[in-house]
């Protein structure tokens, strides 16, 4: 460890780019908002989480970090930590789908190549050409270990910035690189093969190892941080819905709810009795969580067995009793020092 404090612990977020402002907009939709004052400088802090200093890097230099141990924990693409994780496992991936930063890693080649419509035809293009196949890629592990597997003569040109114009320009033949929409391969006459995917990527949250297993403060805020992550994604695919249900008592009304309706909620309907001015009537207000995929079935239910005043309302947060991925995160901790 290089100029660390017994008790400092360090995240590492991505310094530029789309996959800044999205970790930045995810941290702060969690409620772990960033706190940066000055915009150039390279640490900020979570005021929720004093004693986790936050650093900004190169996606790629956050794997390496965390690798080496100068960084406990990091937010960045899993393309990126495939490629540079390393043998040993030290890398920890401990939440594999934020949710943000979707791309895939793909080989492209020229639309020209009217012959290649699939990796099985690179081989019979390499003979052609009677030479190897010039790969452009900032992804040399993972794509030396794809192209191995298709028995292909190839070459890898190791390239930083824009991949794009390498075939048009003559240095490579094709490239192995990012896709997300694939407008910037349109643009530049290159062709993603369709079965030519190495890696489907997001973002991730990734640790080191040896921190886990040997500083309590650092699982402890791994805990801390896989409870929000998972309480907010969960939350994010549903909804609250309040409605008014007439009935002689709040268990005739959940009896009708569990009869007639196929969404009760997580557990079961939230019933409480709501006090009208007319004496005669009984009403119950009903709280029910539902996927948003299933709104509409679940309004429609509960207005056929006489719900009405319907009102649907985002959920911030649904904490589990422990967190599924710090459960496995232990589990993953314990086998390795068995």
């Amino acid at each position: 460890m290089l100029n660390r404090e017994p008790t400092d612990l360090r995240l590492s977020l991505p310094s530029k780019g789309r996959l800044a402002e999205e970790t930045l907009d995810f941290l702060a939709d969690c409620g772990l908002p960033v706190y940066r004052p000055n915009p150039r400088q390279y640490e900020a802090l979570i005021p929720d989480l004093p004693s986790v200093r936050v650093l900004f890097q190169r996606p790629p230099d956050i794997v390496v970090s965390v690798r080496e141990g100068t960084v406990d924990f990091g937010i960045t693409g899993l393309d990126v930590v495939e490629e540079r994780k390393g043998e040993l496992n030290e890398v920890m991936v401990i939440h594999d789908a934020l949710n943000f930063g979707q791309c895939r890693l793909n080989l492209a080649v020229p639309e020209a190549w009217a012959d290649v419509t699939s990796v099985y035809d690179l081989p019979q293009k390499a003979g052609s050409l009677n030479r190897k196949l010039r790969v452009a890629t900032k992804y040399p592990e993972l794509t030396a270990k794809f192209l191995n597997n298709l028995s292909i003569s190839y070459a890898l040109i190791p390239a930083e910035g824009t991949l794009e114009t390498a075939p048009s320009i003559g240095y490579a033949d094709m490239i192995s690189d990012i896709v997300s929409s694939g407008q910037t391969l349109r643009d530049n006459r290159l062709v993603a093969l369709p079965d030519g995917c190495l890696l489907t990527s997001q973002a991730v949250l990734i640790a080191n190892r040896d921190s886990l297993a040997s500083r309590p403060e650092a699982l402890q805020a791994a805990r801390y941080l896989l409870e929000f992550f998972e309480a907010h994604l969960r939350a994010n695919e549903n909804l609250s819905i309040f409605a008014n249900m007439r009935g002689t008592s709040a268990e005739a009304v959940a009896s009708s709810i569990f009869t007639s309706c196929h969404i009760p909620g997580l557990q079961g309907p939230t019933i409480s009795q709501v006090i009208v001015r007319n004496p005669n009537e009984t009403w119950f207000a009903v709280n029910i969580i539902v996927q948003r995929s299933h709104l509409y079935q679940a309004i429609t239910e509960l207005r056929a067995i006489g719900g009405s005043g319907v009102v649907v309302t985002p959920v911030k947060y649904i904490f589990d009793e422990e967190p599924p991925r710090y459960t496995a995160l232990l589990q993953a901790l314990k086998g390795a020092a068995s």
